[in-house]
């Protein structure tokens, strides 16, 4: 038998952070823990508290019977299991949740680190730095992008961008002039605009960014609109980017069509199963990968696919992780290494620390 439980943590930002399109003052870690066969694996997603009932109503049954080692298996039948629930966005975050934890619980049991279990095809992974949020102040804003580039020796940043639904471009614009003075003239600078343009604005801002150097514009428009992704791809210099709501496999197929590099959010899109699916789709396309936030979830798997680009150095989450895990990676250099001296995923989750945060 494996066992499955989840439970949720609310933990509060250290300022109010922002995007172009959302406002949020706390953030809300579902955590799964699996056991079987004498392990206990972790996984986790970021998302409502609600998920929890959904692992614990549709998932956590529909698993109990699969062996430790048939985690594919497992996949398939939460996929099956949530088919009246509605596969896309949260059945399909607690579906990913799940099949992490099976993941890191397999490779605990066999006693293997969970890049090694993938068969890595690289020591360590590139990352970079983001947050930057619409939030901050001036001072704010240099004082953490000095900490990536300066302090961790991170050789790419990103900020968010479009302000109040692209409302305030003046200000993005001028927020991009920053984070280049910030970083200096070496550094790889990207921006997020999180959906908040339409695609004349979105082409007017990136080119009105050139000057700065701008090297990455994420999600310019509306991941929803992949005609829109490839109409500002096809107008401007920099790479366009997009992916994180992908919810499964069939959100990319398109979506390699209208962007330079997809991205993917193993913590959304099914767990490292199906991460590595979508890796092997971009990989046809000739495109790259990037791992969405999360980044003590992607390491590994990252470390696993040969058209891995980089990892999402997420403030919010890099956090998070920190605050509740003991075996949290260091990106000085600008990279991380996936953890060779533990089994899984080389994490421990500090039950009594994360005791305060719990909400469900």
């Amino acid at each position: 038998m494996t066992e499955i439980t989840a439970s949720a943590y609310t933990i509060p930002t250290d300022l109010p952070e922002a995007d172009g399109t959302m406002a949020w003052t706390s953030t809300t870690m579902v955590l799964v823990e699996a056991r079987g066969e004498g392990g206990h694996g972790l996984g986790w997603t970021y998302g409502p508290a609600s998920i929890t009932a959904l692992v614990a109503d549709l998932l956590a049954p529909a698993v109990a019977d699969v062996g430790v080692h048939d985690v594919p298996g497992a996949h398939e039948r939460m996929c099956r299991a949530v088919r009246n629930a509605g596969r896309p966005g949260a059945c399909a975050m607690a579906i990913s949740a799940v099949d992490c934890a099976l993941w890191d619980l397999k490779a605990r049991v066999l006693g293997l680190p969970l890049h090694r279990l993938f068969g890595a095809v690289r020591a360590e992974v590139p990352v970079y730095g983001s947050g930057g949020f619409t939030t901050y102040d001036d001072r704010q804003t240099r004082e953490q992008l000095e900490h990536w580039t300066a302090g961790l020796g991170i050789p790419r940043v990103k900020i968010k961008i479009g302000e109040a639904w692209g409302r305030r471009e003046d200000r993005d614009l001028a927020r991009l002039r920053l984070a280049r003075l910030a970083v200096g003239p070496d550094a790889e600078l990207y921006a997020d605009a999180n959906g908040a343009y339409t695609v004349k604005q979105a082409v007017q801002v990136a080119h009105a960014a050139e000057h700065v150097g701008l090297r990455w514009f994420e999600e310019p428009v509306s991941s929803d609109d992949p005609a829109g992704l490839r109409a500002v791809r096809d107008a401007v210099e920099c790479e366009v980017a997009a992916g994180e709501y992908g919810y499964d496999l069939p959100s990319y197929p398109e979506l390699m069509h209208a962007v330079d590099c997809p991205q993917a959010d193993v913590t959304r899109c099914g767990g490292f199963t199906e991460f590595l699916r979508i890796a092997g789709l971009a990989r046809a396309f000739n495109r790259d990968l990037s791992g969405h936030c999360a980044p003590h979830l992607h390491a590994a798997v990252m470390a696993a696919i040969p058209n891995a680009r980089h990892i999402e150095w997420f403030h919010d989450h890099v956090r998070i992780e920190s605050l509740l895990f003991d075996g949290a990676l260091d990106p000085k250099g600008g990279a991380i290494r996936p953890r060779d001296d533990a089994p899984g995923l080389g994490l421990t989750f500090r039950r009594s620390d994360a005791e305060r945060f719990r909400v469900t």
